[in-house]
């Protein structure tokens, strides 16, 4: 950890101070520095949260815990790294002129506004008046989040490039999470915390899901070509269907418990099924992607792990519902599924997508450097801490004390946001260090 905070503040030679106007620079400077903010602010808070709790002295709520926290991890910090890559490589794959930052500032700035209030909200003495102010906050968010798609689609309208499958895939994605984002309001709104935590289950397989599958399947390919020239002619279009596909089964399934209840053990099992085919063949994709290069290749490795927790995390979902079909629902895995998946694959692969982009549009060598790599492998600490928590606390085995166990996976996920936004978020304030514009 020590190490970490030394490569973090570690000065440069003859580097120029940081400067706010620079976020202006690109697209990708503004969002991405919102982003890092977004992300350690969110891990510090959650991170405080569950110390207080596992120490006797739980924080003031006028929100459940579990829909504040869904809330913020969900749609808190995702949607302005969205943002970031969408008008960084959106227009190139559009065939569009390049996007000036400006344009993004008040639909970034809507949304960190919207989470200040919201959290303002969250803690505060009086529940009524706290809830009303979580429900204006999460309405900037949206409407932020709104403007930034709106662009976005506007972009997509006006191409005439030929192929525009991945940008129009990502285009419904974000309908789909605009609209989750405001199905969350009304439920906060009315007090329907089963309606929140639903639209933010909804938003997480079918709006991330299918954002960072499309730019998988067509990044993925194409950053591991330099390295590896062979890889990037294997990138066919029915693994983009079934990766969409399979995450718009999942967020179906979810809307439809939603609307009519658990589903039948007839269901479960067919889901089950689903979900351990879809697994296991997400494993072996990791392999096929995976088996040309060695660990040395740091971001691609980053990236292909990230592949095999998406495809653990189905093999736990399908034990999971494979459990509550024989049981009736009384036995599962509780959330150990959903933190494979989030923290998981959407945490090891933004990280690794995320470092690249920075690295690339810094002008700087795009490689995972010591730094990035520790953070990378205290992520997978705190995945595994986080799914044997899950685990613990949905089969009641009391092998380990559950709330002192998830507050030391808060703490090193913290320290892993903390630290990366720290680095990263200095670095957008900076001057290309190859002193090109953007």
């Amino acid at each position: 950890m020590r190490q970490l905070m030394r490569d973090v503040q570690a000065p440069v030679a003859d580097t120029p101070h940081w400067q706010l106007g620079r976020l202006l620079a690109a697209p990708h400077r503004l969002a991405f520095g919102a982003a890092a903010a977004m992300l350690g602010l969110s891990a510090l808070w959650w991170c405080l949260a569950l110390v207080a709790q596992s120490q006797g002295r739980p924080l003031a709520w006028t929100v459940a815990p579990v829909v504040a926290h869904g809330l913020l991890m969900s749609f808190g910090f995702m949607p302005l790294f969205f943002a970031g890559f969408l008008f960084t490589a959106g227009p190139k794959w559009l065939e569009q002129p390049a996007v000036d930052a400006r344009r993004l500032l008040a639909p970034v700035l809507a949304q960190l506004g919207g989470w200040g209030v919201f959290l303002l909200g969250v803690h505060g003495p009086e529940p009524a008046f706290g809830a009303a102010l979580c429900g204006f906050g999460l309405a900037a968010v949206a409407l932020g989040w709104g403007q930034v798609l709106w662009r976005f689609i506007y972009l997509l309208m006006r191409s005439r490039a030929e192929d525009q499958l991945h940008a129009r895939l990502i285009a419904a994605g974000g309908l789909l999470g605009a609209l989750a984002l405001w199905a969350a309001v009304f439920g906060l709104a009315t007090a329907r915390a089963s309606l929140v935590q639903a639209a933010t289950q909804i938003s997480l397989w079918g709006f991330a899901g299918t954002v960072f599958a499309t730019v998988s399947h067509r990044m993925i390919p194409f950053f591991s070509s330099a390295a590896l020239p062979a890889l990037d002619a294997w990138r066919p279009r029915w693994l983009l269907w079934c990766w969409t596909g399979l995450f718009a089964l999942e967020a179906a399934v979810l809307l439809a418990e939603l609307q009519w209840g658990p589903l039948s053990p007839a269901l479960r099992w067919l889901q089950t099924l689903l979900e351990g085919g879809a697994g296991i063949g997400l494993l072996a994709l990791a392999l096929r992607w995976g088996q040309v290069q060695d660990m040395k290749l740091r971001l691609l490795a980053m990236l292909h792990l990230g592949f095999v927790w998406l495809g653990t995390a189905l093999l736990l979902s399908a034990v999971s519902h494979g459990l509550m079909a024989l049981s009736e629902g009384r036995l599962s895995l509780g959330l150990a599924p959903l933190h494979a998946y989030t923290m998981g694959f959407l945490g090891s692969t933004l990280l690794a997508m995320v470092t690249r982009v920075s690295c690339g549009h810094g002008g700087r060598t795009t490689t995972a450097d010591d730094f990035i790599w520790r953070l990378f492998w205290l992520l997978q600490l705190a995945v595994l801490l986080r799914v044997l928590g899950g685990v613990l606390q949905a089969t009641g085995l009391g092998l380990i004390p559950v709330p002192p166990l998830l507050a030391w996976t808060a703490l090193i996920w913290a320290a892993v946001c903390i630290a990366w936004a720290l680095r990263y978020g200095h670095w957008y304030g900076l001057p290309r260090s190859d002193g090109r514009p953007g």
